[in-house]
């Protein structure tokens, strides 16, 4: 994450560097009078944003973008993030130091045997720790036992892990379809003004150009910042789901030493 946040800034800092880059070559090549007059509308233009904030700004743009299409936006903006940090708290919970809790079910085992262990287990937050104490509740069964338990128990952990996922998915795909109708209804806005104006005039197909564009742009980056979360939630699952089945193994292989050492 820190080297992505990286890369974002730097192509940042690269894109605005480039327009100044171009904005002083266009000014330098106007002429003396044309120059001064751009210079006016710079630092008016500069003058006025310094009043109006970045969030009055942004408000405007979203209530000059309609109440309609820009609410259902915000919308799945809300309910996406909402899931998303649900997610992401639940993940974090869910990590457990496997190997420490290996070596302790281990050593519960060689010392108290399998309720031991399985108070270990019952401490322990996490899917990890749940499916070592499917492993061990059917440990007396047999080691094949044991292993159908944590197998299938352990299917269970991943769907809960991945609970709730695909709505992030479904608002991702969703806000900037949302965005696009709302240019598809703009455009058409604009058309049925000049249509009945019967005449081709730049006031009258601006306001519905404007709400188009805005509509584009609040869905994509809402798609944008849900698809960063979405994608941190699904390598945190993977990351999880990779120490259960490692876990799974270890677990396999102590039920066994402990079988092989209460025969001798």
């Amino acid at each position: 994450m820190k080297r992505l946040f990286s890369i974002l800034v730097i192509a940042t800092i690269m894109v605005f560097g480039a327009v100044d880059v171009n904005a002083t070559n266009n000014v330098n090549a106007l002429p003396a009078t044309m120059v001064n007059f751009v210079q006016d509308e710079d630092q008016a233009v500069a003058e006025e944003t310094e009043d109006v904030g970045f969030h009055q700004e942004l408000k405007r743009r979203f209530i000059e973008g309609g109440p309609g299409f820009m609410g259902i936006v915000l919308l799945c903006l809300i309910l996406g993030l909402a899931i998303a940090i649900e997610r992401i708290i639940y993940l974090n919970l869910a990590t457990t130091n496997t190997k420490k809790l290996a070596q302790d079910v281990e050593d519960a085992l060689n010392t108290g045997g399998i309720e031991a262990a399985k108070d270990v287990c019952r401490n322990t937050k996490g899917p990890v720790a749940s499916i070592y104490y499917q492993g061990l509740d059917r440990a007396d069964e047999g080691t094949e036992a044991a292993e159908k338990a944590v197998v299938a128990y352990g299917g269970v952990q991943m769907g809960l892990l991945e609970k709730n996922v695909s709505w992030v998915s479904l608002f991702i795909a969703l806000a900037p379809m949302l965005g696009f109708m709302g240019t598809v209804i703009g455009m058409i806005e604009a058309f049925d003004r000049i249509e009945a104006a019967g005449d081709m005039q730049p006031s009258l197909v601006a306001g519905g150009i404007k709400i188009a564009l805005l509509t584009t742009v609040f869905g994509l980056i809402v798609a944008i910042i849900l698809q960063i979360f979405y994608n941190y939630i699904i390598a945190k699952i993977d990351r999880i789901v990779n120490d259960m089945e490692d876990a799974s193994i270890t677990l396999m292989d102590i039920l066994v030493d402990y079988k092989n050492k209460r025969r001798v």
